[in-house]
């Protein structure tokens, strides 16, 4: 049988209920008039996309949704994107995940230092680098705020690291790096204060207004990372559409092309109509696509409920709609809506909850009473997924 499946993935979507909203979560509130088709049409439920123990980072929940076991395959989060990056790594070399953030009366104040353009982010990663002129340390510039640096010659086992996303607000003093080895990287976190502190970039990010970059902060590291390719473990040919450099990892690990779509920013202001132009475009060549969207996940971090929601909103009417339009003109076929966890707007935080999810095509049986797709109808389906790699299989079953 010739399937086709699209997953699409609104990132950290899930949400608490909301006061503003008149106890609705953001899902529920916005407009998803095509979300709602495809549970009404088949079936909503919940799945847990992080094991128990495992922080609920993107890195975890995405291998999740692929399919593949967190517990069994994940090294670290920046070894991923190093992946994406074409960036080799020894046996013996770490990567780190490097953000620019922008930090103020010691503690975390923004993750993305104002979500900084990849043009002056790469001006101050170089500048870095010259000035830290270290044989064993390496900066690889990526998009925005973020980006990765490779260490060899040391041990970075027993360091423990903190996503700055997750620690907005917090003391910087309980967040440093801390562990056998944390030294070495609080000496390169020293350097980039020094150099950044009365940088041009800066001072004309301050006049605009905008938040300033304060410092790198080092976290996610980890060693080589390798995969079973998604062919042969599934037998389906897949592609990725997504504009970070995590979910572009992970494909590339797993065997699936990468669709560049301009206009691609992982924010709020990424270009929608672009995902879900190329999503319809790639079902005429492979069997599986996967459209990871990056912005509601980048609202929550920023505490903003209405770009949030507007994000949804786009997702629903840009991406899903088009994208379900256009599969139901296969004879097999199946489309999933799912967030790879949640991350509530008050806590700007991910958290590792269940995530609710949407499906509907071949083989997938309508419910009676079928409800509108949110979270509350979702947990009160009582159709769960408790294990996340078991999703892609119950998925692309026959």
């Amino acid at each position: 049988m010739n399937m086709k499946y699209v997953i699409i993935v609104p990132d950290g979507a899930a949400d608490n209920p909301q006061s503003c909203f008149g106890g609705k979560t953001v899902i529920e509130a916005a407009a998803t008039p095509n979300m709602d088709k495809i549970a009404m049409d088949g079936r909503q439920g919940i799945c847990r996309t992080v094991p128990t123990g495992m922080t609920p980072g993107s890195d975890v929940a995405m291998m999740s949704v692929l399919g593949y076991d967190p517990a069994k395959n994940y090294t670290g989060r920046a070894p991923i994107e190093a992946v994406a990056q074409d960036i080799p790594l020894g046996p013996q070399d770490w990567v780190f995940r490097c953000n620019l953030v922008t930090t103020a009366d010691e503690k975390m104040v923004d993750h993305s230092a104002g979500h900084i353009s990849t043009k002056e982010a790469g001006a101050l990663i170089g500048e870095l680098a010259k000035a830290i002129a270290l044989d064993t340390v390496s900066l690889h510039t990526g998009v925005s705020y973020r980006h990765l640096c490779v260490i060899k010659g040391h041990d970075f086992s027993k360091v423990v690291t903190c996503p700055p996303h997750d620690f907005i607000g917090e003391k910087l003093s309980k967040i440093l790096p801390k562990g056998k080895n944390s030294e070495f990287l609080n000496t390169l976190i020293a350097k980039s204060v020094q150099l950044f502190e009365n940088h041009p970039i800066n001072k004309v990010r301050r006049d605009l207004g905008e938040n300033p970059v304060t410092t790198i902060w080092l976290w996610g590291q980890g060693q080589k990372a390798g995969m079973e390719r998604f062919e042969k473990k599934y037998g389906k040919k897949g592609a990725a559409i997504t504009a970070v450099d995590l979910v572009r990892g992970l494909a590339k690990l797993i065997g699936f092309d990468l669709i560049s779509v301009p206009g691609a920013t992982g924010y709020v202001d990424t270009n929608y109509a672009g995902k879900g132009e190329a999503a319809i475009e790639a079902l005429d060549k492979y069997d599986v696509v996967l459209v990871h969207i990056e912005a509601p996940d980048e609202a929550s971090h920023s505490g903003n409920l209405h770009h949030k929601k507007q994000a949804i909103e786009a997702i629903d009417k840009f991406i899903v709609g088009p994208v379900y339009e256009a599969i139901q003109t296969f004879k097999h076929y199946r489309i999933l809506v799912m967030p790879d966890h949640p991350t509530p707007v008050e806590e700007r935080c991910h958290i590792g909850g269940p995530v609710p999810f949407a499906m509907a095509g071949h083989g997938i049986k309508r419910v009676l009473n079928a409800k509108p797709f949110c979270e509350r109808n979702s947990f009160e389906s009582g159709f769960e997924i408790r294990n996340g790699p078991d999703m892609m299989e119950y998925f692309i079953q026959p």
